[in-house]
């Protein structure tokens, strides 16, 4: 089992893979409601459902000795008759010592496994924001990011792989 040391790194037995979560932290966060007052009243009086769009990112930076920030970004619209009713929008990021997987397996971890862990943290945030901002409860749905990194290389040309295979 690997061990984190004082400097962050991780300590394990040479050759065996780690992975390893050090931290969780909301990066940048953020939530308008340009239209506020008025669309509490437009709410209240349409009829058909309002238009919620979902944007979702990721990137991942390398901080050199096997430490890696994988930052999930998440922009929620919301419109009601076309008008902007609110726009949530958080960057959830988590601090990950990898070391000692073959570079697909690598590749899959950073593309896969860590937005679907900060996946949770990122959703709790977005539902906040939107419900303190004064709008009903919104909950986005669970997301496959296997199934969106395996997608992400085939479009690339590369052989989807699971983090099993």
């Amino acid at each position: 089992m690997a061990e984190i040391n004082a400097n962050g790194q991780t300590n394990g037995p040479a050759g065996q893979p780690q992975l390893v979560l050090q931290k969780i932290y909301v990066k940048d966060v953020s939530f308008e409601a340009p239209n506020a007052p008025q669309i509490f009243q437009e709410i209240g009086e349409i009829t058909e459902a309002p238009q919620v769009q979902l944007n979702l990112t990721q990137r991942a930076t390398g901080l050199g000795n096997d430490l890696y920030e994988v930052v999930l970004s998440l922009t929620l619209t919301c419109t009601v008759n076309e008008r902007t009713a609110y726009l949530a929008e958080v960057h959830q990021a988590g601090l990950f010592g990898i070391a000692g997987f073959a570079e697909v397996d690598h590749a899959g971890i950073i593309g896969s496994y860590c937005p679907n862990l900060l996946f949770p943290y990122a959703r709790q945030v977005i539902s906040g924001l939107v419900q303190e901002g004064g709008f009903p409860p919104f909950l986005l749905q669970p997301i496959n990011f296997e199934a969106l990194y395996a997608e992400q290389q085939r479009r690339a040309g590369g052989e989807p792989r699971t983090l099993n295979s």
